[in-house]
C-alpha cells in the first residue's frame, strides 16, 4: 500500500505528548499517528453488527395495540 502524503495540524500539548512518546518507543512521529488512528478506527463498533447482535433481545417485550396510540 503506497503511502499519501496528508498534513495535520496538533495542538502544542498534543505534539509534545506525541514528540515525547515517538522519543521514548524509537518510532518516527508519523509512525506513532498510524499506530494511534488504527487502533482508535480498530474500536469503532460496526453498526450493521451491533444492531443484529442486539435485535430481539428483549423476548419478552410487548408492543401496545395500536388502539392505545393517541392520535393528534
Amino acid at each position: 500500500m503506497a503511502a499519501v502524503r496528508t498534513q495535520i495540524y496538533l495542538t502544542e500539548d498534543l505534539r509534545k505528548r506525541v514528540d515525547r512518546m515517538a522519543t521514548s518507543s524509537g518510532l518516527t512521529m508519523a509512525e506513532v499517528v498510524r499506530r494511534a488512528l488504527d487502533a482508535y478506527l480498530a474500536d469503532q463498533p460496526d453498526p450493521t453488527t451491533a444492531l443484529g447482535a442486539t435485535f430481539g433481545a428483549a423476548g419478552g417485550a410487548s408492543v401496545p395495540s395500536r388502539d392505545e396510540w393517541e392520535r393528534g
